[in-house]
């Protein structure tokens, strides 16, 4: 008689966070980190199965109904275990992240690692490197590194879309290569590289050779559904557990960055490789001018005179409220004395979101008390912008498809960047929306801007293209940052004003929001945290992540939909 075997799982069912044994039928092979069907309170749900040859006991326990296929190796459950634990979400949702909905029943052999020539070698680390830098030398250096080590080079990258375009130029110089979100079972059954997206940071085979990650501080690699991962902490930590090299690179390493991997080292020729620059002051235009400047019409001409296929593209990124006032008689924008935030008008004063120094309406440079709204939409952009160029122009924004193939011009949001792969200059119609936004990573998100625009255009040793600021704040030290592409000033200030006031990564936040948020930001306060409301949302600090969970940890989460965001 066959003894009998019984095995421990976790059900898709998140809500329910905890583990069931379950009899194995005879003859069914199942193995840690498989995926299996059970009847579960009357349900047929899929589980992953994580520990195996449990005690039985003399228990009365229901069989596993069907072995349904492969999923992560069973080496990375703890990981995913600490994965879990880290963003305070069920492990059922870390699980899930390792595989695809897809189930896969058998697993290829993996190819052998070819040997290939390199044209530079680039250290394990933290480099910085101008926008325009090809990362797929960097790429080809890690692998050839790591080509005699056991396991997997693991890439990321910021989207699907480049995922797809670097596997290609992977797979032209003889590189066996494995998308994370289309090729799940060469990428579990360990090909020599895997290129994926933020996802693939979870990626399930059972060792890594090495990781590389592009553009690291790129905002996609943080999730924006609860749990929100970062996919630059949890490629750390896999490193860590698997002792394998990690090259990292960014145009400006954040703190995060520099915080994880120490002092960035310098690609050669950062400043070529950012794009060319023209700052247009808008501050004394001739208000018959319309959406674009003189100055950048003339680009706009030029670029259409020159360039194949999409020519002229304009972006108009509204941050927070999207709304700015300006001076009409100088044209200078009205600002926070206190925070340099814009300031709008609240029952006819003038104060920024903070509300730091509320004061009457008038100009702090010449003293006049009229000031006009800066704002126009992108469907108003893009009329504007087609009377002025004499173009058919294609309106882009997050909601829509690629432009044809025919189009000149193209006006949109960011979104313009997923859209566009070549043009021959990028104008930002009101850079001061970033300049001046509410967000702590404003200035930030202006460079990346900027760094993202170069990729289209090119970089200064190019001659290519040219990346256009139209703005009112012609003095501001990110466009002086900019215009030099010496960041060093920028990243030291911000590395010291994280670490002084226990930002991340020196400190832990949480953001609470969603319907159930503010019941359980209520029972967080009754329980002795410190909450704090911002709009809508409810924010809690602390000085670490096992502090931050022990305060969360203190009342029970309501039932309802709710977003938990740990940073």
């Amino acid at each position: 008689m066959t003894a009998l075997r019984a095995v421990r799982v976790v059900t898709e069912v998140a809500a329910v966070n905890r583990e069931f044994d379950y009899l194995v039928p005879e003859g069914m092979t199942v193995g840690v980190g498989d995926r299996v069907r059970l009847d579960f309170h009357g349900r047929s749900v899929r589980a992953w199965v994580v520990q195996d040859d449990v005690p039985i006991e003399g228990r009365k326990l229901k069989s596993i109904s069907k072995w349904l296929g492969y999923g992560p190796s069973p080496s990375l459950l703890p990981f995913l275990g600490w994965a879990a634990e880290q963003w305070v979400t069920p492990f059922a949702r870390a699980l899930a992240a390792s595989c695809t909905l897809k189930l896969w029943k058998q697993l290829p052999e993996p190819p052998p690692k070819h040997e290939i020539s390199i044209s530079q070698h680039f250290a394990p680390g933290l480099w910085q490197c101008g926008p325009t830098r090809d990362p797929l030398d960097i790429v080809l250096s890690a692998y050839e590194a790591t080509r005699d080590q056991p396991g997997s080079l693991l890439v990321l990258v910021p989207t699907e879309g480049w995922a797809g375009r670097l596997a290609t130029r992977l797979t032209h110089r003889g590189v066996a290569t494995a998308l994370f979100d289309q090729e799940w079972d060469r990428v579990r059954a360990g090909w020599p590289v895997v290129v994926g997206s933020r996802g693939a940071a979870f990626a399930p085979m059972e060792r890594l050779a090495g990781i590389v990650v592009l553009d690291g501080d790129d905002d996609a690699y943080v999730s924006g559904q609860s749990p929100t991962w970062n996919a630059i902490r949890v490629v750390a930590e896999r490193s860590r557990r698997d002792n394998a090299p990690l090259w990292v690179t960014s145009p400006m390493p954040s703190p995060l960055l520099l915080s994880l991997f120490g002092e960035p080292q310098l690609d050669d020729d950062i400043v070529g490789r950012w794009p060319r620059l023209e700052v247009i002051d808008r501050r004394l235009a001739d208000p018959r001018d319309g959406a674009l400047s003189q100055d950048a019409l003339r680009l706009a001409h030029r670029a259409l005179d020159e360039t194949d296929g999409v020519a002229v593209t304009v972006i108009l990124q509204r941050l927070g409220a999207g709304r700015l006032l300006a001076c009409r008689r100088c044209g200078e924008l009205l600002r926070c004395g206190t925070c340099g935030e814009a300031e709008s008008e609240v029952m006819g004063r003038l104060q920024c979101r903070s509300a730091h120094e509320p004061r009457d309406i008038f100009c702090r440079s010449c003293g006049a008390t009229k000031p006009r709204t800066v704002r126009s939409g992108v469907t108003t952009l893009a009329r504007d912008v087609a009377l002025q160029l004499s173009q058919p122009v294609a309106e882009v924004t997050a909601t829509s498809d690629s432009p044809s193939s025919n189009i000149r011009v193209v006006v949109g949001t960011e979104a313009v960047f997923r859209h566009v792969r070549r043009t021959g200059v990028v104008i930002f119609v009101d850079f001061d929306q970033y300049l001046l936004g509410s967000r702590e990573e404003a200035r930030r998100d202006a460079i990346y801007a900027v760094a993202r625009a170069g990729r289209l255009v090119g970089g200064r040793r190019d001659g290519r293209g040219a990346v256009v600021l139209q703005t009112r704040r012609g003095e501001d030290d990110v466009i002086s940052a900019l215009q030099s592409a010496d960041f060093a000033a920028f990243m030291r200030e911000e590395f010291a004003t994280a670490e002084a006031l226990e930002l991340p990564p020196f400190g832990a936040v949480a953001e609470i929001g969603g319907v159930a948020g503010d019941a359980y930001a209520t029972a967080l306060r009754e329980a002795g945290v410190s909450v704090t409301t911002v709009g809508e949302r409810f924010i809690i600090r602390a000085a670490s992540n096992a502090e931050l969970r022990a305060l969360l940890a203190r009342a029970e989460r309501p039932a309802g939909e709710m977003r938990l965001a740990i940073s």
